[in-house]
């Protein structure tokens, strides 16, 4: 392809730059074993109280990982299975990890009062902010599904700064139409609210096998997750607006994700087709399209391992390397080469916006083809 660059791999960096992987160990910044204790917090925010968790404390100008759930779960029946995955652990204790639930869908809610109203998709976007300075964040990396994945790109578009980069799993960034809105009604009306969200989770394919993961997250959507607050959640995310994102160039004055994205969804997912729409409309240089094989609509719970191997080489792509110990080996810390084994190709150029202190990384732009066919197409496909 005309104007493509010989590849050439930028010198790995430990996830503090300047430092080596020895000094990293060694440092007083590395989170210690005492900082792994979850702690919970209910902040307030312009829009009602706020239930997160986290673990570690802000060091320096590493961004913390913040995460944002699905409708129907909370973060822990969104995010255990990841975040409890060996080698993920092994890439998280680098970094402060922040847990948003959305109002009302944690373990033990209340229920809101008669008359509540839920705040809209934009306002549970413009919460987060308060998360950020009540920490002392001074950026975040994102992680979304489905409803989270939107509130998260959508707090992106309105305060880019905050955000250093995003991985969105099972986006879907169009509002509902009112044939949508007439389907949603009719299925409220046909099934259980748990049924109606489980259609929004899963593949048709896991749905109709019943499998062993439907069956028990049928149960704790219904057991878990308080009712009256799932169904108020649920009637706004179903009631969202499109996001307002166009490929640089499509349009006049085109709005977009500024920050490296990686989008994410499991083949035959029912957010399949709305991940495949807002890769068209993101700049093809800072997004990474992502289909998981095998994975279906969690690819989060049912491939960890992968969607961890391409999360190392995403923090790679944006001046981070992790330095974890390979379990094949007897002993010694080793960069995480493995990533180069996904079949992939992407271009990225990682332009960062300018942070509040102003010492956010630079910008670095690659290009990498498994194939060596000189073509890119920015999508890596993952089969077990």
């Amino acid at each position: 392809m005309a104007g493509l660059q010989e590849l050439r791999f930028p010198e790995e960096k430990p996830l503090l730059r300047g430092q080596d992987a020895a000094e990293l160990e060694n440092s007083d910044t590395f989170l210690l074993a005492t900082d792994t204790d979850w702690k919970e917090h209910d902040i307030e925010t312009p829009y009602g109280l706020l239930h997160v968790v986290i673990r570690g404390s802000p060091k320096g100008n590493r961004p913390a990982i913040l995460t944002y759930h699905d409708v129907g779960l909370n973060h822990k029946l969104c995010f255990n299975t990841f975040f409890n995955f060996e080698d993920m652990q092994e890439i998280t204790k680098h970094f402060v990890v922040c847990h948003v639930d959305a109002p009302g869908q944690q373990v033990g809610a209340s229920q809101f009062p008669q008359g509540y109203q839920f705040p809209s998709m934009e306002q549970l976007a413009a919460m987060l902010p308060s998360v950020v300075q009540h920490f002392g964040f001074k950026y975040v990396i994102g992680i979304g599904v489905g409803a989270g994945a939107y509130v998260l790109a959508k707090f992106a578009l309105i305060f880019p700064d905050l955000v250093e980069g995003l991985v969105l799993i099972n986006i879907d960034p169009n509002g509902k139409g009112w044939i949508d809105w007439a389907a949603t009604k009719l299925s409220g009306l046909t099934s259980t609210l748990p049924d109606t969200v489980l259609s929004h989770l899963f593949s048709q394919e896991e749905l109709v096998s019943s499998t062993e993961l439907v069956q028990s997250y049928r149960q704790q959507i219904g057991n878990v997750v308080n009712q009256a607050n799932l169904q108020l959640f649920w009637n706004m995310y179903n009631s969202r607006r499109d996001l307002d994102i166009n490929r640089p160039g499509t349009v006049p004055n085109a709005k977009t994700l500024r920050c490296p994205v990686m989008l994410v969804v499991g083949d035959n997912a029912p957010a399949e087709d709305g991940v495949v729409e807002c890769n068209s409309k993101l700049d093809p240089t800072t997004t990474t399209f992502l289909k998981m094989a095998d994975s279906g609509g969690l690819p989060q719970v049912t491939q960890p391992g992968k969607l961890t191997e391409a999360f190392k080489y995403f923090l790679q792509g944006m001046g981070y390397i992790a330095y974890l110990k390979d379990r094949r080996l007897s002993g010694g810390a080793v960069p995480s080469a493995s990533m180069t084994r996904l079949a992939r190709s992407r271009t990225a150029s990682l332009t960062s916006a300018s942070s509040v202190d102003g010492s956010r990384p630079q910008a670095c732009t690659h290009s990498e083809s498994s194939e060596g066919l000189g073509q890119v197409n920015h999508t890596m496909e993952v089969s077990c």
